[in-house]
């Protein structure tokens, strides 16, 4: 008699319960995307998006930037465990000790994809 074989499954991760967001100076993307990389377990993936940043406290390096009143930042945004969040800054803090690089923490009410990944 024939037994089907068992499909082999991948361990899942924990669905991501909250989105992390650093608004980083564009001067300083190669160095945060670096950093994120080297953390594949709590950075297992990531969205970067372009974005400016106004404010009192928001350094305007280029003519261009105070000409305008805002200067040019990069969004990353990481899906992932709120338990994970501490330990993603404080390496990230370590790495790129800047105050102008910005966080926040929001909740993530789901998270999917249209397909399945192999």
């Amino acid at each position: 008699m024939n037994t089907p074989t068992p499909i082999p499954t991948v361990p899942s991760r924990p669905a991501p319960d909250c989105l992390l967001t650093l608004a980083v100076p564009r001067a300083l993307e190669e160095e945060i995307l670096d950093a994120l990389l080297s953390q594949p377990t709590l950075a297992p993936g990531f969205t970067v998006l372009p974005g400016q940043g106004i404010g009192r406290q928001v350094e305007l390096t280029s003519t261009m930037e105070q000409v305008q009143g805002r200067a040019r930042r990069v969004l990353v945004q990481v899906a992932m465990q709120q338990s994970q969040v501490q330990s993603l800054i404080d390496i990230l803090r370590a790495a790129l000790p800047s105050p102008q690089i910005a966080y926040w923490v929001t909740p993530l009410l789901t998270f999917g994809r249209f397909g399945d990944l192999p």
